[in-house]
């Protein structure tokens, strides 16, 4: 008998362990699966970061191009690799393409973004989202005959009832151009709309076709005034005077309004701390932030 009760005594001993080391495996597991699922939360926050697809023009050299090494950059690219690192939320993915690629992509969706150096105009309003934050400034002159240099105004150009290159309706240096003529009614610029979107402004102006035409400073440098350029052996001959700074945008698609909030958060963060002053510097040579100031005083 006393025998036989140690025996059960045993058994009930070996069976707790068993449903300890039962009941401890459980504990283990559920751990694991807690471990687990922290892990495949972690992950889905990792793939929570979206993809922005940004558009450039990859030939625009210093605004926007691809270098010799294939990455993009130029002063666009460059304030937008800022902006992104202020978003954690979005992975920015540069895309180079073309002028006509850039624009239509940009409506459809293709892109989401798009950045080459484009100015305010109403009919773009149309297609894309403009940010209430412009995101940098563009250098915008007469190119001129050497007799000419000292026309240094659009009311000077004006005022000698010079010709100018057609521009075309769509292109944003017309609106420019339209704008200074509905502000100055008495003293109008002669602005004729062209077929297509720009005329080979420095040969029309260099054959005497046109007394002058409407060029970005980047332009005429990339053009006339650097070495290889292919118009460098009239850079005696012709004349860039520059008339104002205009403000410069990004082009979101129209479903993009919430990654266009952002973008006017981070680009008010990076204007603080000077950025695009130090990027302007970087690409063009100067501080045209600094010039916008010195206008609009």
């Amino acid at each position: 008998m006393f025998n036989r009760r140690r025996s059960q005594v045993r058994i009930k001993g070996v069976m707790k362990q068993v449903l300890f080391l039962i009941m401890a495996g459980v504990l283990l597991v559920g751990c694991g699966a807690n471990n687990s699922e922290e892990g495949v939360d972690a992950k889905t926050d990792g793939d929570n970061v979206r993809k922005v697809k940004v558009a450039y023009v990859q030939s625009s050299k210093p605004i926007t191009y691809t270098d010799e090494n294939g990455e993009a950059t130029g002063y666009d690219v460059e304030v937008l690799k800022a902006v992104d690192e202020l978003l954690p939320e979005y992975e920015f993915e540069f895309v180079g393409t073309s002028d006509d690629d850039l624009l239509l992509g940009v409506e459809q969706g293709k892109y989401q973004v798009g950045v080459k150096n484009a100015f305010f105009t109403e009919e773009r309003t149309k297609k894309f989202i403009y940010p209430k934050e412009f995101s940098g400034l563009s250098s915008t002159g007469l190119l001129l005959k050497k007799e000419n240099e000292h026309i240094k105004t659009l009311e000077d150009f004006a005022s000698e009832g010079l010709t100018l290159a057609p521009i075309a309706a769509n292109n944003a240096q017309y609106t420019v151009i339209d704008e200074y003529n509905k502000e100055n009614p008495d003293n109008q610029v002669k602005l004729e709309a062209g077929d297509t979107f720009s005329v080979d402004v420095i040969q029309w102006v260099n054959e005497g076709r046109v007394d002058a035409g409407v060029m970005i400073e980047a332009s005429v440098h990339r053009q006339l005034y650097d070495e290889g350029a292919p118009y460098h052996n009239l850079k005696d001959e012709v004349v860039y005077n520059e008339f104002a700074v205009i403000k410069t945008w990004p082009l979101f698609n129209k479903e993009e309004q919430e990654l266009a909030d952002a973008f006017d958060e981070a680009m008010k963060k990076i204007k603080e701390e000077k950025i695009p002053n130090k990027l302007s510097e970087e690409f063009y040579g100067k501080d045209l932030f600094e010039l916008l100031d010195e206008a609009e005083k």
